[in-house]
């Protein structure tokens, strides 16, 4: 009998790590691996037999699962949670409306807004853009499995950043037709909305120069 590469891993054990990663669209981090008693020489067995993909530092693949809707989102995530990152990550900005499925917003790259005191000492990927905020539980729901800032902090934060204002009244008539907010707090938004570009207005009027 062979031993070595052709032992097989007892099929039970894999398929607690199949089940494991199926909550993530086939995705599992080491420290969800390690909690359900997963050593990291049997990861590194894994990956060496190519049943196991590393798509990032603490971030792996069970090969045969079908990349799903979300996938992209999920890894990003999955990413900056690996190797004890924070608990508090968003998916956010403009990432954030495209995953509730509101206003046109269709960004190239995925916004995440991880604590401001958050170091993250691996490689980032090429297409995640990282926010800094100290979010908080309100600040955060979860849909699609996801986690993502609110309605109300995606607005405040697209605003922030120069986000084009047609998109952001886009989006909060999209959120109130799917019920994701109310009445009164579209209105809350849309003020909020009107009062940025207000201002906007007074300071471009300060800094036009005067005639003689």
């Amino acid at each position: 009998m062979q031993e070595g590469k052709n032992q097989a891993m007892p099929r039970s054990r894999f398929d607690e790590l199949v089940a494991l990663a199926e909550e993530n669209d086939g995705l599992v981090t080491a420290e969800q691996a390690r909690s359900a008693g997963f050593t990291d020489s049997v990861l590194a067995r894994l990956f060496q037999r190519e049943r196991i993909e590393r798509i990032a530092r603490g971030v792996y693949r069970i090969p045969h699962f079908p990349p799903g809707r979300f996938s992209q989102y999920r890894e990003a995530v999955l990413w900056a949670k690996a190797n004890r990152g924070p608990d508090s990550v968003a998916i956010s900005h403009a990432t954030a409306l495209a995953v509730y499925g509101i206003s046109d917003a269709n960004p190239s790259l995925i916004h995440l807004t991880v604590p401001k005191s958050t170091r993250l000492r691996r490689e980032k990927p090429k297409n995640v853009i990282v926010h800094r905020d100290d979010l908080t539980k309100n600040d955060i729901t979860v849909q699609e499995g996801l986690p993502l800032t609110t309605i109300s902090k995606t607005v405040t934060d697209l605003l922030a950043s120069g986000g084009r204002i047609g998109l952001l009244r886009q989006a909060i008539s999209d959120a109130r037709r799917e019920g994701y907010i109310g009445g009164a707090e579209a209105g809350q938004l849309r003020r909020r909305i009107e009062s940025h570009l207000k201002s906007l207005r007074a300071s471009s009027d300060k800094l036009e120069p005067t005639t003689a």
